[in-house]
């Protein structure tokens, strides 16, 4: 039989090794790759919130996964259980019966999803994490305005027009740049709301935002973001969130119909459901070569894995890490089953790219410092080149290329407007 290699994730980690595993084995008929994901597509994030602004077509921010591989396996279905003792993932297909898929080897490359845990009502708040959430996010702002435009009631129009960000890390920073250039876009077409009614708050816990940067880097984020009209609070956490209404430790209230949370990651539901060693964050505890601690068959990468660096603290999850984590781990697998030994997997950070929207952006490449639009034309450069294939490479850049004559598309992408019409017509039938 031959040697069953299954990749659980579809984002940077899942796709990247399964890449590497097919240059390594190219059709060798000993060797079987297969790649489990919920979606059918590759999803580039740092342009989800492009996409989200319409700045580019949201279609242009994935890959679908099928072209990418050359004898690759691609399932699309839910991954409801994996059991290590009989080495069987579980899967749901949409609209299939169950299904069990063995595996000789395993990677966990299932990525995280935003942690909700850390404070009280957060199920209430938005997430920005997928595709849907930003074509989400883009439906709901285009109808608050849609609403705003007609609400004769002062209170309640400056709750649609308030924007709060939980969280200044580095995707609420370059999701709050983009939003405050689509929100005076939007203002300009709507003759009853004035700018200066539109309330944008970004919350954070720390003392300072955008953390990854050094202070001169994020004191130009804060001043980029204050000029926009930006209400920044540091060292404020958020005492509990209800829908509509967000509330601070000393009492205070911000009522808004847009509550963003960005509180971090936490691993996948799945690999906390696993019996093997994780780390206080629960991602699964990984030895330098990704091998999951006690076992000879389990390999794990991305957000959802702690893997050491020399001197043992985790490496950070960016996207750049999952890249060469993916690499080196299509090596040590190829390692493993030709009993050879495996290599550490050892880097150093290149530097961090933000960008925050109008020409503007933030990085830190080595010890070299950049802002402005230089930083802006090679956040692009970079991301674009990162993104599989050419044919999309080229439409994310006739798109940008569009954006810098006309303005950010405003058209609501909602098929159905408030609900599918089967759901209109079962609420009929009742």
């Amino acid at each position: 039989m031959p040697t069953h290699i299954v990749i659980l994730g579809g984002g940077f980690g899942g796709v990247y090794t399964a890449h590497g595993l097919e240059k390594i084995w190219s059709d060798d008929p000993d060797i079987r790759i297969t790649l489990i994901s919920r979606s059918n597509y590759f999803l580039m994030t740092p342009l989800l919130f492009e996409a989200g602004s319409g700045v580019i077509e949201p279609r242009h921010a994935v890959n679908p996964l099928r072209p990418l591989f050359d004898f690759t396996r691609f399932i699309e279905a839910e991954i409801t259980g994996v059991d290590l003792d009989r080495k069987i993932v579980n899967i749901k297909p949409p609209g299939g019966a169950p299904d069990e898929v063995p595996f000789n080897h395993l990677v966990l490359a299932l990525g995280g999803i935003t942690n909700t845990k850390m404070i009280p009502g957060s199920e209430h708040a938005l997430t920005f994490k997928t595709l849907g959430d930003a074509i989400f996010l883009r439906n709901h702002v285009i109808q608050l305005f849609e609403r705003a435009d007609v609400e004769p009631n002062p209170a309640r129009k400056a709750a649609l027009l308030t924007f709060v960000l939980v969280g200044g890390g580095l995707v609420n920073v370059e999701l709050c740049g983009e939003l405050t250039v689509f929100l005076k876009t939007l203002q300009k077409l709507y003759p009853h709301i004035r700018y200066d009614e539109i309330r944008v708050e970004m919350i954070e816990g720390e003392a300072s935002i955008a953390r990854e940067f050094d202070d001169d880097l994020r004191t130009y984020i804060a001043d980029v973001l204050r000029r926009r009209g930006v209400n920044i609070r540091v060292s404020t956490r958020v005492k509990s969130i209800e829908p509509d209404r967000l509330t601070l430790p000393d009492g205070t209230t911000i009522d808004s119909h847009t509550i963003v949370l960005g509180t971090g990651v936490v691993p996948s539901p799945l690999v906390a459901s696993l019996p093997i060693e994780k780390d206080k964050k629960g991602r699964a505890l990984a030895q330098s070569t990704m091998l999951c601690q006690g076992r000879k068959d389990l390999w794990a990468l991305g957000d959802c894995a702690m893997i050491p660096d020399p001197s043992g603290k985790p490496y950070p999850e960016l996207a750049q890490h999952a890249l060469r984590e993916a690499r080196l781990l299509a090596r040590n697998i190829t390692a493993a089953i030709r009993n050879q030994p495996l290599e550490p997997f050892i880097y150093q950070t290149k530097g961090t790219l933000a960008a925050l929207g109008h020409f503007k952006g933030v990085g830190k490449i080595g010890k070299i410092h950049i802002r402005g639009f230089i930083a802006w034309w090679v956040w692009r450069t970079y991301y674009v080149m990162q993104m599989p294939r050419w044919d999309r490479r080229i439409r994310i850049i006739l798109d940008w290329t569009i954006a810098l004559f006309f303005k950010n598309d405003i058209v609501q992408l909602d098929l159905f407007g408030v609900a599918h019409p089967r759901e209109q017509h079962a609420a009929q039938r009742e």
